[in-house]
C-alpha cells in the first residue's frame, strides 16, 4: 500500500492546504499549522517517533490531532498511540486493517482542529 499517495490526496482536497518536508517525513499544513505528519519507521529510526509507536519499523504512522472523546476512544484502540507530544496529538499505524474512509474522517478532524472557520464552513457537511 503506497500510504504517501493515499494521505496526499485526502489532504490536499482540504482548503488551502500544503504540503512540505518534515525533518522526517511529510507534513500536511494550513496556514503554517500542521494537522498531518506521516513517516516511516525504519531500524528504530527516528528514536522518538519508534519510541512513541512501540516499534523498531518497518512501520508507516500517521500523527495528527484529535479532540474530546473521539481522542479518548482513539487512544484506546490498537495500532493508535499517545506520543506524549501535545493533548490533541495522536498517532496511527498504516496498515492493511486502515479503514480509508475512516482515515479520511480523521484527517478532516485533524484539519478542522487548525483551520480558521470560514475554511471549515468550505467542506461538505458530514452525512
Amino acid at each position: 500500500m503506497n500510504w504517501d499517495s493515499t494521505v496526499r490526496r485526502i489532504c490536499l482536497t482540504l482548503p488551502e492546504t500544503y504540503e512540505e518536508q518534515a525533518w522526517v517525513g511529510t507534513r500536511w499544513r494550513i496556514r503554517g499549522r500542521t494537522f498531518a505528519h506521516l513517516l516511516e519507521i525504519r531500524d528504530g529510526g527516528p528514536p522518538a517517533f519508534a519510541k512513541a509507536a512501540g516499534t523498531d519499523g518497518p512501520a508507516t504512522v500517521l500523527v495528527f490531532r484529535s479532540r474530546g472523546t473521539e481522542l479518548d476512544a482513539l487512544s484506546n484502540r490498537h495500532g493508535f498511540f499517545a506520543p506524549g507530544w501535545g493533548p490533541e496529538i495522536i498517532g496511527m499505524k498504516l496498515d492493511a486493517s486502515v479503514d480509508r474512509v475512516e482515515l479520511g474522517e480523521l484527517i478532516t478532524e485533524s484539519y478542522c482542529t487548525r483551520a480558521p472557520k470560514k475554511l471549515i464552513a468550505l467542506l461538505d457537511p458530514p452525512e
